[in-house]
């Protein structure tokens, strides 16, 4: 899945199942490593980690479909000025959120965080997840074509 604009670009992939084997532990067994490349301004870097099971994974092409469809509310910081992502998962490495919709498209904020961060940044293995974040301008047609190749990425990791 590639999400770019002229400024940022970021690609998410999974790669394998974190254990090659499925021992029978129905969690465990699910975990999928994802990698990804980031590239922006401040500078490019890469990951990967077994950050989503594979029902968690799925959600990020139906989310897609959804901020494609304009059925994903805008999101702020709130209050103190504190992100949180409409779309989160058990291992707060990735998260999602929908920062603006025009008529033709909408920026997506993909929220690193841990192994995910920059390791160029002072808090990057801080606990204060979800407050770093990529914010790519997405042409609706591309929402969707990205949505697409992500499950079709997914195809190969089914629950086990």
């Amino acid at each position: 899945m590639l999400l770019s604009d002229p400024v940022n670009r970021v690609e998410l992939r999974p790669v394998r199942y974190q254990f090659p084997v499925a021992r029978g532990a129905a969690y465990d067994d699910n975990w999928l490593v994802i990698a990804g490349t980031v590239a922006t301004p401040e500078g490019a870097w890469s990951f990967a980690d077994p950050c989503l099971l594979t029902d968690e994974a799925r959600r990020i092409g139906v989310w897609l479909r959804a901020v494609a469809a304009g059925s994903v509310a805008v999101t702020g910081p709130d209050a103190d000025g504190e992100w949180s992502p409409d779309v989160c998962f058990i291992e707060p490495v990735l998260a999602l959120s929908l920062a603006e919709r025009g008529d033709d498209g909408a920026t997506v904020r993909l929220h690193l965080s841990l192994e995910a961060a920059p390791p160029s940044r002072p808090d990057a293995e801080s606990p204060d997840v979800y407050q770093y974040f990529v914010a790519v301008r997405v042409a609706t047609v591309d929402l969707l074509r990205a949505a697409d190749a992500w499950d079709a990425e997914l195809a190969a990791f089914p629950p086990r």
